[in-house]
């Protein structure tokens, strides 16, 4: 008797804990139902509209100036396969790529510090950091052609600095200069802003916080700006310092005005053979802009392969 009662119940509960009930059904299909399915290429469809047409342009552009620069779409004459544009002056586009390669670093990593230190104190000091972050912001709509020209008459042998500080006959020369002081000075001047900017945007909610319980725990303001500030800001000076890389390299009104003749930078090279009156300068202006957009493409893929190594490292 004892065991005949004992079965039934321990049969009941074992189907009961195995098998939910009706409703239990009914109230877990009905939530499953109501919750909205998402499309695994959701964000590509999304991104389509904006992406697809410059995908397209690009890919036209660049396939246009390779044909141009093998001879394959001469402005006159049949079209003949030829590599003389990219061997013709191969030494001179070598040692476009170093200048280039130079004045874009140069000029990034000078912007970095710069717009580092201009975040950290607009952070660490909210008030006169406004007036600071104001006068930063207000440099970006200024054009770089704008820019340089206003960097010209401030540091040209004659300019409004010669002239205000009475500098040394001996004082090296700044425009013009073989070390493109001139160039890397605006560069750095307009980019800094910008980093600036998207440092304290990237890291203004979760810095505070931490800088006040770092401070409660006896830490002084190079202690915080040395262990918070600088290891929340790195990825955010990553981006900021890539698009400077990136931009710096294919820019042309900075370097034509304020550097020397000799060497050339890419852009300047590419825009003199390209409005050159000898029309079979034109596949090497075409060579000269494809080097610039392969090396402007290798530090992108190498910058996004760097961040997402320190993003598996997390």
């Amino acid at each position: 008797m004892t065991r005949s009662r004992q079965h039934p119940a321990g049969d009941a509960g074992h189907r009961g804990s195995a098998a939910p009930g009706p409703r239990a059904r009914r109230v877990g299909t009905g939530r499953a139902a109501r919750e909205p399915r998402l499309l695994p290429g959701r964000g590509v469809l999304l991104a389509a509209p904006a992406v697809v047409p410059v995908v397209l342009v690009l890919g036209v552009s660049l396939t246009a100036a390779l044909g141009q620069s093998l001879g394959l779409m001469p402005f006159i004459g049949k079209p003949s396969l030829s590599l003389r544009g990219w061997s013709g002056a191969a030494a001179e586009l070598a040692t476009s790529v170093g200048a280039s390669a130079y004045i874009a670093t140069a000029s990034t990593a000078v912007a970095l510090v710069v717009g580092f230190v201009l975040a950290a104190y607009v952070l660490a000091a909210p008030r006169p950091g406004r007036v600071v972050a104001a006068l930063s912001a207000a440099t970006i709509p200024v054009p770089h052609l704008i820019g340089a020209g206003s960097m010209g008459l401030l540091l040209s042998d004659s300019g409004f600095l010669d002239r205000v500080l009475g500098l040394p006959d001996g004082f090296p020369a700044l425009v013009g200069s073989p070390w493109w002081s001139a160039v890397i000075i605006e560069y750095a001047w307009k980019e800094s802003a910008f980093v600036a900017l998207v440092v304290i945007g990237s890291m203004s909610r979760s810095m505070t916080g931490m800088c006040d319980s770092a401070a409660t725990l006896g830490a002084t303001a190079w202690q915080r700006i040395i262990h918070v500030v600088l290891p929340l800001s790195v990825p955010a000076l990553a981006v900021s310092g890539l698009i400077v890389f990136v931009y710096t390299l294919g820019s042309y009104e900075t370097a034509w005005l304020l550097g020397p003749i000799s060497p050339e930078p890419l852009s300047v090279r590419a825009v003199r053979l390209f409005g050159s009156v000898d029309l079979a300068a034109r596949p090497e202006a075409m060579a000269t802009a494809l080097v610039s957009v392969a090396v402007g493409g290798a530090a992108i893929l190498g910058g996004v392969a760097v961040l997402r190594a320190r993003r598996d490292l997390r």
